[in-house]
C-alpha cells in the first residue's frame, strides 16, 4: 500500500502528536514533511508528558524510522536537544533518523528578525522561531540548506549573501546584525553532529515505500494555516495540507493511499486572525481548561470556541481527507449548553463553507446539541460512549461527509477508540 498522511483540519493544535504516535506503533516510518520548531506535538505516554518540536512524533517507537523531509525548516539546536533529550531515554539510534539533505536552515539572523518584527503593530502573532524568514530565504532563492552544513566553504558563502540582504532590515528594525564568524564555526559543528544522518531523504522514502514498507506522512499546523488555502494572511509560511506532503517529501501523488485528518471536537486557534466560532465568555474560559489549551511551543493559551463544521467541511475537501481522527470529545463532558456551528451568514447569504476573505465578518449559525455528562476516559469501543456523545460523533459525519475512523477520549495513548487502523488498506 501507499504511504498514510496525517494532516490538522483546523488551525493547529488538534492532538496530532497523540494520533501520529499511535499510529507509528504499526509504521515502519514516519515522515515529517513541513514546518519546524514553531509545531509543538504533545505526547503522554504512562503519565509521562514528551514534547517535540522538530523530531516525528514516532521517534518514539524504535521500529519506526524518522525523517524530516525537504519541506521542513530545521534549528539544529533546537534538534539536536530533542536527540539528546531522547537519548537519556535510551530511545535514539542515528541509525534510525534521516534529515534532508535540501531541507532549510533556521539561523540566528531568522529569529531575530522573527522577534524584532513580531514587537511592531500589525504582526500577526508567530511563535518567533525564525520560521517566516527562512521560508522568505528559501523562496527568495538564498536559503542554506542541511547539506551547506557540511561544507565550510558553501556554508561561509551562503551565510555571508543571506546576512547582506537581510542587514538593512534588521538595522531598520533597531536590530544588530550578528557576527558571521562566530554563527559559521557553530554551525559546522552542528552539522558535524548530525552528518550520519543528512542524506537524500526523498530517495530513502521512495525506497520504503517501494519495498512495501508502512509510511506515515505527519504534518505540522492545520489546513486552515495552510499558506495557499487557509485564513491568509494569518498563516504559517508553509503548505500543510496533504499535497504539502507531496512536495514536502518528494514523492508523487499516487504514492498516498489515504489521509487522517485530525480535528478536536471543538475548534482552537493560537495567535491572531479571524475565528468565526470563537467564544470570549466564561465557556470559552471553561474549554481552555477544561482542555489545557496552552501552547505546547510558546505556552499561550488558546483561543477556544464550539466546532466549526463549514471550516472542517473545507479541510475534507482541500485534504481529500479519508478519514477523521477526532479528539478531546472528553473535554466536552459535563458542559450545559452545547453546539456545533454549521454554517455561516454573509450579506444575507448562508455559506457552507468558508469565504476567500472577510471571515471577521461572519455570523455563526449554531444548532444546540444535547450533552452528556459521563466520563469518557475509560472508553475502549464507540458503543461505550452515551448516546448523546454517539449522537455527536455521528452528526459530524454526517455534515462533512466524511468517516470518523478514531476519537481520543483523554490524553494517553492507550485511551483512544481505533475504529479503522491506519494502514487498513
Amino acid at each position: 500500500m501507499g504511504a498514510v498522511a496525517v494532516v490538522g483540519a483546523q488551525w493547529g493544535d488538534e492532538g496530532k502528536g497523540k494520533v501520529v504516535d499511535l499510529y507509528a506503533s504499526d509504521a515502519n516510518m514516519v515522515v515529517r514533511y513541513g514546518g519546524g520548531a514553531n509545531a509543538g506535538h504533545t505526547l503522554v505516554v504512562g503519565g509521562e508528558k514528551l514534547v517535540f518540536h522538530l523530531m516525528p512524533s514516532g521517534a518514539l517507537h524504535k521500529g519506526a524510522h524518522s525523517v524530516l523531509g525537504h519541506g521542513t525548516v530545521i534549528d539544529p539546536a533546537v534538534l539536536l536537544a530533542e536527540i539528546d533529550a531522547l537519548n537519556e531515554r535510551g530511545l535514539f539510534e542515528a541509525s534510525r533518523l534521516t534529515i534532508s539533505d535540501r531541507a532549510h536552515v533556521v539561523l540566528p539572523h531568522h529569529v531575530l528578525i522573527d522577534s524584532l518584527r513580531d514587537g511592531r503593530s500589525g504582526s500577526l502573532g508567530t511563535t518567533k522561531r525564525g520560521i517566516g524568514p527562512t521560508y522568505e530565504d528559501k523562496a527568495a532563492r538564498r536559503g542554506v540548506r542541511m547539506g551547506d552544513l557540511l561544507d565550510e566553504n558553501k556554508l561561509q558563502a551562503k551565510l555571508t549573501a543571506a546576512v547582506a540582504a537581510w542587514s538593512p532590515t534588521i538595522e531598520a528594525m533597531g536590530g544588530r546584525t550578528p557576527e558571521l564568524e562566530q554563527i559559521v564555526q557553530l554551525y559546522l559543528d552542528y552539522g558535524q553532529r548530525l552528518a550520519p544522518s543528512i542524506r537524500d531523504a526523498s530517495e530513502v522514502v521512495d525506497e520504503a515505500l517501494k519495498a512495501g514498507k508502512r509510511v506515515l506522512l505527519e504534518g505540522a499546523q492545520g489546513a486552515l494555516l495552510d499558506v495557499d488555502a487557509g485564513t491568509y494572511p494569518f498563516v504559517t509560511s508553509s503548505s500543510t495540507i496533504a499535497g504539502g506532503a507531496c512536495t514536502g517529501v518528494g514523492i508523487g501523488p499516487t504514492q498516498i493511499s489515504a489521509v487522517v485528518g485530525i480535528t478536536k471536537a471543538y475548534t482552537t486557534r493560537v495567535g491572531n486572525g479571524p475565528f468565526p466560532t470563537e467564544l470570549q465568555d466564561k465557556m470559552g474560559d471553561a474549554l481552555r481548561e477544561a482542555g489545557s489549551e496552552f501552547g505546547a511551543t510558546t505556552g499561550r493559551p488558546r483561543r477556544c470556541g464550539w466546532l466549526d463544521l463549514p471550516a472542517l467541511r473545507y479541510a475534507v475537501r482541500v485534504n481529500g481527507l479519508s478519514g477523521i481522527a477526532l479528539t478531546k470529545i472528553d473535554v466536552l463532558t459535563g458542559l450545559q449548553g452545547l453546539k456545533l456551528c454549521t454554517g455561516y451568514q454573509l450579506n444575507g447569504k448562508v455559506l457552507r463553507s468558508p469565504p476567500y476573505d472577510d471571515l471577521e465578518h461572519l455570523t455563526p449559525i449554531f444548532e444546540d446539541v444535547e450533552g452528556w455528562s459521563e466520563p469518557l476516559s475509560d472508553c475502549r469501543d464507540i458503543k461505550d460512549l452515551p448516546e448523546a456523545a454517539q449522537s455527536y460523533i455521528k452528526r459530524i459525519e454526517r455534515e462533512v461527509d466524511c468517516p470518523i475512523v478514531l476519537v481520543s477520549v483523554g490524553p494517553d495513548r492507550e485511551q483512544t477508540i481505533v475504529l479503522k487502523p491506519a494502514f487498513a488498506g
